[in-house]
């Protein structure tokens, strides 16, 4: 009884003394975002139960952090404690939390105008929270990052000005100097990948580069299958690939998502190396839906499907861990709430698996390698999508059209 104690009190020092710098870029952690939300509103707040059924089915398939959003609502919470009663039930569980603090501008998700020159009053209790938080489970959470998608522009109900995340980031720096926070407990903030310099001048104004020298390391999005509709000038077929098989064509199409992504990151990359600063860059998001009823989908610019999904993912994966990046791809399971009005909108379908736990087809060879075997979402085993048939997967897929070739890449 005493060696068990003992095992089990070792594995909580491994967790404790495990940081960032530990976890971030190693391809042995691999990185998803997380929200557990299954209803069409996020009044319903999964339970703790509920979380640990995810938590179990991530760790399966070799996740071992997750990103959360805000702290406003009980998930975050909920999450933490989850994992900490999994890991009390099993030593030799494993995950950790990158947990976000919502921020946002003065008037935002209200009938007034946003002022984006002005926070919100609500944000110095969204940090408190996050704070206490980071300080109840600093076994679990590695990473506290300050906003999300909060400075670019087109965030048009919430954005603010970089000074704004620059003040609570220096703020949530200043507690880990005073001993008020974990000591290695990295501080970020989490936006797109021109909020970080890497798109057009106008985000180049000091508190930008203020920002670059106070956070850890860069937490930058990208989103290739959004800019298939809103730049999609890398998108689509050259006329050479005409000839080529179905699959051929949308795999040479996916390569070009890829690289559009690399160049979007290497940007951000650039305009760091042009400050003179050098600090780690992680992916904070990317992904890919697999409906939409929209811009994205088969009257759109056909870009999403399941195979087209699990090429991107594998694909984005194959690169970061290559290049010790973290990827937190977007996102674990589908959620509902996020276009509430609209359930075929590319919003609600970026998860690898549905509501309902099934696996998409990226995910179908752990189906069959048995990795989910005992495990449920919902009550439901983990199954295939299409009850496996890739055939009737395929009908579902449609081909991008010819590239613009008149747009410079």
């Amino acid at each position: 009884m005493g060696k068990t104690n003992y095992s089990k009190e070792n594995q909580s020092q491994q967790r404790f003394h495990l940081t960032a710098k530990d976890i971030l870029g190693n391809p042995d952690y691999l990185a998803i975002s997380y929200g557990g939300y299954r209803e069409i509103t996020r009044e319903v707040q999964p339970t703790i139960q509920e979380l640990k059924e995810d938590m179990k089915i991530l760790n399966a398939m070799g996740i071992k952090i997750v990103r959360t959003y805000n702290v406003q609502f009980q998930q975050a919470s909920n999450l933490l404690e989850a994992i900490r009663e999994l890991g009390q039930e099993d030593p030799l569980f494993e995950m950790y939390v990158m947990l976000g603090a919502w921020i946002d501008c003065k008037n935002a998700w209200t009938e007034l105008e946003p002022d984006h020159t002005v926070e919100s009053e609500k944000n110095e209790a969204e940090i408190a929270r996050a704070v206490a938080l980071a300080n109840a489970y600093p076994e679990i959470v590695k990473v506290l990052a300050v906003g999300n998608e909060a400075m670019v522009k087109w965030a048009t109900s919430y954005y603010v000005q970089p000074g704004v995340i620059l003040k609570w980031v220096k703020h949530l720096q200043e507690l880990k100097k005073n001993g008020k926070l974990p000591k290695d407990l990295w501080i970020t903030s989490s936006d797109n990948f021109a909020s970080w310099g890497g798109g057009s001048a106008d985000y180049h104004v000091p508190d930008l580069e203020k920002l670059w020298k106070a956070v850890d390391y860069v937490s930058m999005h990208t989103y290739p299958m959004h800019d298939t509709h809103y730049n999609p000038s890398f998108w689509g077929l050259d006329e050479d690939e005409e000839g080529l098989s179905k699959s051929k064509k949308i795999e040479a199409a996916m390569k070009r998502a890829l690289e559009y992504a690399i160049s979007q990151f290497d940007s951000v990359s650039n305009y760091m190396k042009s400050l003179g600063i050098q600090k780690p860059i992680h992916i904070g998001e990317t992904g890919w839906a697999t409906v939409s009823n929209g811009h994205y989908g088969p009257e759109g610019s056909k870009a999403t499907d399941e195979y087209k999904e699990a090429i991107y993912h594998n694909l984005m994966r194959d690169w970061t861990n290559k290049n010790n990046i973290s990827c937190f791809y977007f996102e674990a399971f589908d959620e509902r709430w996020k276009d509430a009005k609209n359930q075929n909108g590319s919003e609600n379908h970026f998860g690898l698996f549905t509501i309902d736990g099934n696996a998409k087809y990226v995910l179908w060879q752990l189906v069959e390698d048995g990795v989910f075997e005992g495990l449920t979402r919902n009550g439901n085993p983990i199954q295939k999508t299409y009850n496996g048939n890739k055939e009737a997967l395929l009908e579902d897929v449609t081909v991008p059209s010819l590239r613009k070739t008149s747009i410079a890449n």
